[in-house]
């Protein structure tokens, strides 16, 4: 597609020649992608564990929309994804007796967080656009979209974010403006057709992946009657780098996460005052500023002086690196315990890494990280077996792992002693991140 309408369609994802000539230029479209991070069956399994906050508790949390016709539902439990559905057709059945045919939209934000496989195929996806254009420091995004509506809920928007959109199921038209279409000063318009003429659409089908860039202003409208399923992914190209700050003073809620800048909502009201408005009109600072200022250096000053501000740091370090560009990441697997016969090995895709700390040594897989007093040069001695990716005993790992004493595993939250008690726990837990993995000819971890 060019800005003048006339669609561009290629044949094969090329992460070079698409950076060279597509990012941040004009949308393209790739028909029948031949590996893409998303999967139906996994997809659905995904959107029920993100529903599951909202039928624990009926009422939805900021990361999942549900409309029928144009009406936001509150409550809406009954009507979202359940394992019992088994799949989306399920669903769809489903829902079509509860809603009597009328039309709805599901919108599932922060979708990544809740399922650890489509998160871990995703980052390996993206990761040679990072080889490109570099890895994104403020998250992409990932939103699942099903329904019949009519329109996008939102209608016509522009985004901060560059956007990939993967079909699963279904046919979708994405309707774009090179300019902005209007002249009132509003962001959307649900009612478009008369700007209409001034549109070119796209119609996207199971297994095409569509890009556009920032720039344009966008509707996703329906192509049939069908239920449709989309993922978009969006990469942040205008994003404001102060929605960092949240990372610096607060773990991110992926239940209360729809778009990275909601992160700034779980600070301290004070210090979140300057960035959660968003910029002045007139270019003035906010006014809150000097007091949000004066917090955020008491705070910063208090981890200091307990050490903490190095710690602080260097996990946020090294989660962004393991976590490919896609935070929150999904929560850790539950801890199960190995014994020294067990073989384990180290999974390609979720590289070990690990940085000095003032307590020893801090170690991240897949966003995760644990600390331990052991060395650098012991932690480096007890990670090597694993390199080549090979199965190793975990008695072996511990023969050459830190010698440290046969001291006990401290309590939750405090480092891990240097001892073969306290390694044992640091491989348990990089299981639990799925950093290693159960060699398949015994047990198998989940994923």
């Amino acid at each position: 597609m060019t800005r003048s309408g006339t669609p561009v369609v290629a044949d094969t994802l090329d992460w070079p020649t698409f950076a060279s000539t597509y990012w941040d230029r004009r949308p393209v479209l790739y028909r029948a992608v031949q590996t893409v991070p998303f999967d139906e069956a996994e997809t659905f399994r995904t959107a029920v564990d993100a529903a599951d906050p909202a039928r624990r508790g009926r009422v939805l949390p900021p990361n999942v929309q549900f409309t029928v016709e144009r009406w936001q539902q509150n409550e809406p439990a009954d009507q979202l994804p359940a394992a019992t559905d088994g799949s989306f057709d399920g669903y769809e059945e489903r829902l079509a007796g509860l809603l009597g045919g009328r039309r709805y939209a599901l919108v599932m934000n922060c979708f990544h967080a809740f399922g650890f496989d489509l998160w871990h195929r995703q980052r390996s996806f993206f990761g040679g656009l990072w080889q490109q254009v570099g890895m994104p420091y403020v998250s992409a995004i990932t939103t699942m979209f099903h329904g019949t509506y009519e329109h996008s809920p939102v209608g016509v928007h522009r985004d901060r974010y560059a956007t990939f959109m993967f079909v699963l199921r279904g046919r979708k038209r994405m309707r774009f403006w090179a300019t902005r279409p209007w002249s009132e000063p509003v962001t959307t318009v649900l009612d478009y057709d008369r700007y209409r003429p001034e549109s070119f659409a796209v119609e996207v089908g199971p297994g095409d992946l569509l890009y556009w860039p920032a720039s344009y202003y966008h509707v996703g409208e329906s192509a049939g009657t069908e239920p449709a399923t989309s993922v978009n992914v969006g990469l942040p190209r205008e994003a404001s780098g102060a929605l960092g700050v949240a990372d610096l003073f607060a773990d991110l809620d992926p239940v209360w996460v729809g778009d990275p800048a909601a992160g700034i909502e779980q600070l301290d009201p004070v210090l979140a005052a300057p960035f959660a408005p968003g910029p002045d009109p007139d270019g003035r600072l906010p006014a809150a500023l000097p007091a949000s200022l004066r917090q955020a250096t008491t705070r910063l000053r208090g981890f200091a002086r307990d050490g903490g501000l190095h710690e602080r740091t260097t996990a946020l370090s090294l989660r962004f690196r393991t976590a490919g560009g896609f935070r929150p990441v999904p929560p850790a697997a539950p801890v199960r315990s190995l014994d020294d016969g067990t073989m384990v090995r180290a999974d390609p895709g979720s590289p070990l890494l690990w940085s000095v700390t003032g307590a020893g040594t801090m170690i991240a897989a897949n966003g995760h990280t644990v600390r331990t007093t052991a060395r650098p040069t012991s932690v480096e001695r007890l990670l090597t077996p694993l390199a080549d990716g090979r199965p190793v005993r975990v008695g072996e790992l511990l023969a050459a792992g830190p010698r440290g004493g046969s001291g006990a595993v401290v309590r939750h939250g405090q480092p891990l002693p240097a001892s073969r008690a306290g390694t044992r726990r640091l491989l348990e837990l990089l299981l639990s991140f799925r950093g290693l993995h159960l060699h398949p000819t015994g047990d198998t971890a989940d994923r």
